[in-house]
């Protein structure tokens, strides 16, 4: 059987949506993620505060980058299921902070829960996201596997 990727991994993460967002992952353990986000017009909705989507993607991506951490490189890739997301404070500006913690471990699925706050360490966010460990399939096996993760 194949080891679990490391923290190290995570660095293949850049581009997609995390570089649009200017989401970077600042810590990558299989059992906690911290991500930060800047807060700008990039991530605003059309009244200037931050779109509930934006804190969505940074939360989810948390969650699939924790998973893709406990999954087997070989075999394994993480993929979101469904999430949900409680906004309880608005910002126009500064940075985020998610930190997402597994409440559930399990063969086929991870359930995590994640906190996002702001430079005040207020809450700003909290979700729970369920992340599938999916079987590669043969046809999978020549794509980058910074593409499979956090869709």
């Amino acid at each position: 059987m194949s080891t679990r990727r490391s923290p190290a991994d995570a660095a293949a993460l850049a581009g997609g949506i995390h570089e649009t967002l200017g989401i970077v992952f600042v810590e990558a353990r299989p059992d906690r993620v911290v991500a930060t986000m800047p807060v700008s017009p990039r991530v605003h909705q059309p009244f200037g505060l931050l779109h509930g989507g934006a804190s969505v993607v940074l939360a989810e991506s948390a969650a699939s980058v924790g998973t893709w951490l406990n999954c087997d490189p070989a075999t394994e890739r993480a993929v979101g299921i469904e999430i949900n997301a409680n906004h309880v404070r608005a910002k126009r500006t500064g940075t985020l902070t998610a930190e997402a913690l597994p409440l559930h471990r399990g063969r086929t699925t991870m359930v995590w829960d994640i906190r996002i706050r702001d430079e005040q360490e207020r809450l700003v966010c909290v979700a729970r996201c369920t992340v599938a460990r999916v079987a590669v399939r043969q046809s999978d096996k020549s794509r980058p596997e910074s593409r499979d993760t956090a869709r």
